[in-house]
């Protein structure tokens, strides 16, 4: 991993970091997940890395996606 990156978010789910991943890419924020998970048992854990000088770009984007997700369920 490059310098300057920063953990923002931790997952147990591959399919969710990666949806938030791709969410943020699509917002011109490069970000990388690193799966940490046991392949055979799947435990473990999933971290999404950013620049740290997107970091509250991304943390903003993800905290109103997750508002508007919770919004849509009724």
């Amino acid at each position: 991993m490059e310098k300057d990156w920063a953990k923002i978010k931790v997952y147990t789910n591959a399919i969710e970091a990666e949806i938030v991943r791709q969410m943020l890419v699509e917002n011109d924020i490069p970000a990388v997940v690193l799966n940490k998970q046991d392949s055979s048992y799947h435990f473990g854990k999933i971290e999404l890395y950013v620049a740290e000088a997107n970091k509250e770009k991304a943390l903003e984007l993800i905290d109103q996606t997750n508002h508007t997700d919770h919004d849509n369920v009724n």
